[in-house]
């Protein structure tokens, strides 16, 4: 589902969206935090302060609009404020409401999934602008606010510390994911979902966007389904399943993926399968399988937390060339 703001279609929220990857800028960027500001109640301006942790899945420590949804971290460009002080405002940091200022990036020209690098943090963009619906005191002064236009809102990938003087980078992640876990006991809430959740961990470190996360049945036909809607809506250019691999006779991921894909690629678990033999001998057993329907790669990975880490760790690195191809951004190997 993608959320289009009402302020000049620019505001757009992650939920299942890809076309960043087409428009989002291929080289690194670099810019310089200029300010770190955090408030502990909403509604009152932010304060600066020389450093704060980053806390995944969260924001700012003690910031008071940090939390579980998908605007944790509120960026603005130090250009962009420096460019309204011309216009006669009397801004300071933080007076927008932004968490951090940085000196170097244009944000709002960036797009949803874009990654942002600061020491061992790892935000990802997740909202484009905002609609105002009470006006600031900003707005009463000037008769207008950029945020609206100019800011952007990020959710934490890797947590880590931020200091003011930081380098930040833009990197554009390789690929969109698609995670499904295929489990009787999981979709009907009696088991957690371990392995989902560590694919959508590794796929984050290694520079992927995961936009989609389900969980459903060991059903063929309801298997079948799901990955057809993915591939053939573009959600994702490559779909990682967990589970339903093995002998058991509700183990049918293999037989759901074949329906769908229109080309087999046996290298990928072909590679999966002499990796793990040579941890266990029972990796003879997999029966998982990998291939192409339309422009999305599908590739079925292994049961549990441990078996899927080190799977997508061996395949991941050399992944994101094929997909390039696939997506007909580079040219063949050799």
């Amino acid at each position: 589902m993608v959320l289009d703001g009402r302020k000049k279609g620019r505001m757009t929220q992650l939920f299942g969206q890809k076309n960043y990857l087409e428009t989002a800028p291929k080289e690194k960027i670099m810019g310089t935090i200029t300010a770190v500001c955090i408030s502990e109640q909403k509604g009152t301006a932010k304060r600066s302060v020389d450093s704060v942790r980053l806390i995944e899945n969260h924001g700012l420590e003690h910031d008071a609009h940090a939390g579980d949804g998908h605007r944790q971290v509120s960026l603005l460009s130090l250009e962009k404020i420096e460019s309204f002080r011309t216009r006669g405002a009397i801004v300071r940091y933080g007076d927008f409401g932004e968490n951090l200022v940085v000196a170097g990036i244009d944000f709002a020209s960036l797009s949803v999934g874009a990654h942002l690098a600061v020491g061992d943090a790892l935000l990802e963009i997740s909202q484009i602008g905002k609609d105002c619906h009470t006006r600031c005191a900003i707005y009463h002064s000037m008769g207008e606010c950029i945020m609206p236009t100019e800011g952007v809102f990020a959710r934490v990938l890797r947590g880590g510390t931020v200091r003011t003087g930081d380098s930040m980078s833009v990197r554009v992640p390789h690929a969109a994911v698609a995670v499904l876990t295929i489990s009787d006991k999981g979709h009907a809430g009696e088991r957690e979902d371990e392995s989902g959740k560590m694919i959508v961990a590794v796929a984050e470190q290694h520079g992927y966007s995961v936009v989609h996360h389900g969980i459903l049945p060991d059903e063929e036909s309801v298997i079948s389904a799901e990955l057809r809607r993915l591939c053939d809506t573009g959600v994702a250019d490559v779909i990682f399943t967990t589970g339903g691999t093995g002998f058991a006779q509700r183990d049918v991921t293999p037989e759901a993926t074949l329906a769908v894909v229109e080309r087999l690629c046996p290298g990928i678990p072909e590679a999966m399968r002499a990796f793990s033999f040579g941890i266990t001998k029972r990796a003879m057993l997999s029966r998982a399988v990998a291939g192409i329907r339309g422009k999305t790669l599908i590739v079925n990975l292994p049961g549990s937390p441990k078996a899927v880490r080190e799977c997508l760790e061996l395949i991941l690195p050399e992944l994101g060339h094929g997909l390039d191809i696939l997506k007909g951004s580079a040219s063949e190997c050799g």
